[in-house]
């Protein structure tokens, strides 16, 4: 009787496994499994989704996804630095901003790139990262915030949206080199996007505002992520043999 070669089931296992974080997270590895490297890349894409489930045919990168990430990020040690690299039209604020602040209070290296676009609640996310590139063609639309085109009649409504762009415009000017003032005008200029308000910034613009730090593309932040995590390590690491005198 022939030898059947049986299936292999652990691999076939794995294959599965990769298989749906592939599907669910837009990438072949997450934190804890990333052995050949020590940088991490996260991906932003499409739109970001927060409280509400967007349709199918939208494509989104959910909060819910991203958060365990960065969290395991900070607790595995093997990874050094997270490189982020955002293409998004914007989405939901409060995600937004929560995404921000896990990346911002970071104890790890972090550089943010922005490809394409980096617009609406995308600009907290570019800036929160210790270092940030645009691409030369990528564009970051500032507007201010709002649910819908329509008139917002309910003061109580009205209000709850300025204080929740007051958080934005806190958070970008404190993470960037842009002032309040400068901010707000880029917000609430007029002319610059057709029937709406506010504007849309490309590469160099957003780097001679303050928006950020630098034109470049996955070159030129992979080679700055290198340069932040060699200054992060213990001197001993970097052939300083810390002789006393």
């Amino acid at each position: 009787m022939e030898n059947v070669p049986q299936p292999n089931k652990p691999e076939e296992a794995k294959n599965s496994t990769l298989i749906e974080k592939i599907q669910q997270l837009g990438q072949t590895n997450v934190p804890h499994m990333s052995q050949d490297s020590s940088i991490h890349c996260l991906t932003i894409v499409g739109q970001i989704e927060g409280h509400i489930q967007l349709p199918p045919q939208n494509k989104t990168t959910k909060y819910e996804h991203v958060i365990p990430q960065i969290v395991a990020i900070e607790q595995n040690p093997k990874i050094e630095g997270l490189l982020v690299i955002l293409n998004t039209v914007g989405g939901d604020v409060e995600a937004g901003l929560a995404i921000s602040e896990m990346l911002a209070s970071l104890s790890k290296p972090t550089v943010s790139i922005v490809l394409g676009g980096g617009h609406s609640i995308g600009v907290p996310i570019a800036v929160s990262c210790d270092y940030s590139f645009i691409a030369e063609t990528a564009t970051m639309t500032i507007h201010p915030i709002r649910l819908t085109g329509m008139v917002i009649g309910v003061p109580a409504t009205f209000e709850y949206l300025d204080k929740m762009q007051e958080r934005v415009i806190r958070f970008v000017t404190k993470h960037s080199q842009v002032s309040e003032e400068q901010f707000k005008d880029l917000m609430f200029a007029k002319g610059n996007l057709t029937r709406d308000i506010g504007t849309n910034v490309i590469g160099h613009d957003a780097v001679e505002f303050g928006l950020m730090d630098d034109v470049g593309g996955i070159g030129q932040a992979m080679k700055k992520l290198n340069e932040l995590i060699d200054a992060s390590r213990p001197s001993s690491e970097n052939g300083d043999e810390g002789i006393l005198q």
